[in-house]
């Protein structure tokens, strides 16, 4: 456990410190430690697959590094880099869990319902500050929020988003998710945000 603990906080000062975090972090399956509970949570990332019309740039594990880097990029708007650079990271843990084929199409319905679950899973084996486990977690579990209220979606839960979430925050990390993927539209998810950020208001 020493070590994983030890591994846990190094991933954490790249997260806060690299202006490109993924190239630490694809190092990560030559460790040991990688395939141990519960970082084998992440290293499952690599093996789920993604619908190639929405996520050209492959498995999940591809997308969640774009995204911690497009995150590495707007750490400093964030009120808390920790929090928003470990929910860059976890953002899409629930994806292995729910991803499935429904009538040839891939798809991970209630990844991030599940997705917060595990990171709140993750995040305990290695820390006992509430405050930060539950900041991650909702982020994990609102981050689809942002596409949810744009395409009035009936997923969304803007009542509890409002009450347990930071609106900004999950802005900020939507846009990461929705830059973290190939042949963005980076003036198109700006817009959309701020399109968000006023149906919050």
């Amino acid at each position: 456990m020493e070590a994983s603990k030890e591994l846990f906080d190094e991933i954490e000062a790249h997260l806060l410190s690299d202006e490109k975090p993924s190239d630490y972090l694809q190092g990560l399956f030559s460790r040991a430690e990688f395939r141990e509970y519960p970082f084998s949570l992440l290293r499952d990332l690599r093996n789920t697959e993604q619908s190639p019309v929405h996520h050209p740039e492959g498995n999940v594990w591809n997308h969640t590094l774009l995204v911690v880097d497009e995150a590495a990029k707007h750490r400093s708007e964030s009120k808390d880099a920790k929090v928003f650079m470990w929910a860059a990271l976890l953002h899409d843990i629930g994806k292995p869990a729910t991803t499935a084929r429904r009538k040839g199409k891939i798809t991970s319905y209630n990844h991030d319902k599940v997705g917060a679950k595990l990171a709140r899973d993750f995040l305990t084996v290695f820390s006992k500050d509430a405050r930060f486990i539950d900041g991650v977690c909702s982020l994990v579990l609102y981050h689809m929020h942002v596409l949810y209220v744009l395409k009035g979606l009936p997923y969304a839960d803007v009542p509890g988003m409002k009450a347990q979430g930071d609106i900004r925050e999950i802005a900020l990390l939507g846009l990461c998710d929705r830059l973290g993927r190939i042949g963005y539209d980076r003036e198109a998810e700006e817009k959309n945000i701020r399109l968000f950020l006023s149906k919050m208001e």
